[in-house]
């Protein structure tokens, strides 16, 4: 098993451009070592977190990885937990999502070869969420736990929708703040956009093996997972209202309204 806190240093100080070629020492990259020397190889312009131009990468090359991103937002790499924020981080900034003939899958992507990755729901986790004033705007801002920094617009909604939690039990914790109970929020085969006040979704059918979770739409069509404490925290900064016996949650961002019809027992 490759133990991640043994082949990387922390990364967050160095700057990092992927090369567009395949060194000649890594015959493939579909192992941690050789993915973190490639995305390492070159120094160049890229300070910290920047995320690479993935959208203009299209290498025929396809591998497969033993990496799964669990449901509750931790990775695992061949049976263990991969603990390094640091690595995580970095490779979170290669994530893929293409959808495949009615398939979604998942890759760490170079620009020369695709390695396909397993995710049991969202690739991403947002654990933070604050105001912001920006030129006498305030925004509400989130943040990953992978570094992520997106504001709540129409291009950056929130969703509700369902999590059958019988696909990955493997995966429930009590403690970790990714976790919703069916007790947290009813269920509903039907995902519920934030959108303007005028536009609350009222499609509420309940399902007794689903979830209903909160996600954020954040980058190349990734989307994050609200974290319990998170979006708790969100409930306090807006505005609770009751309306035809639903449960509105209306946020202010970017000078515009949004609205969450919550699900209801």
């Amino acid at each position: 098993m490759n133990n991640d806190n043994n082949i990387i240093e922390d990364s967050h100080e160095e700057r990092v451009e992927v090369p567009t070629s395949k060194p000649s020492s890594l015959n493939r990259l579909d192992n941690l070592d050789a993915l973190n020397q490639y995305i390492k190889s070159t120094k160049g312009t890229r300070e910290g977190r920047a995320i690479p131009p993935l959208e203009k990468w299209h290498p025929e090359d396809i591998a497969d990885m033993d990496l799964t991103i669990k449901a509750n937002g931790e990775w695992w790499h061949e049976g263990g937990q991969m603990t390094r924020e640091s690595l995580v981080s970095l490779f979170a900034t290669i994530l893929w999502k293409e959808e495949n003939n009615g398939i979604t899958e998942y890759f760490l992507k170079t620009p020369v070869q695709k390695i396909r990755i397993q995710v049991e729901d969202a690739p991403l986790l947002i654990n933070d969420v604050g105001i912001v004033n920006e030129n006498g705007m305030s925004w509400l801002e989130f943040t990953t736990t992978t570094g992520d920094v997106v504001r709540l617009d129409d291009e950056h909604p929130i969703v509700l929708k369902a999590y059958n939690s019988n696909k990955s039990d493997s995966n429930k914790s009590d403690s970790n703040d990714s976790d919703f109970n069916n007790s947290d929020f009813s269920e509903s085969d039907q995902a519920n956009q934030v959108s303007t006040a005028d536009d609350v979704a009222d499609s509420q059918e309940l399902a007794s093996t689903e979830q209903v979770r909160p996600y954020m739409i954040v980058r190349n069509g990734l989307t994050a997972l609200i974290g319990r404490n998170t979006f708790y925290h969100l409930t306090e900064i807006g505005a609770l209202s009751e309306d035809n016996g639903k449960t509105i949650l209306t946020l202010q961002s970017g000078g515009q309204s949004y609205s969450l019809s919550m699900p209801t027992d």
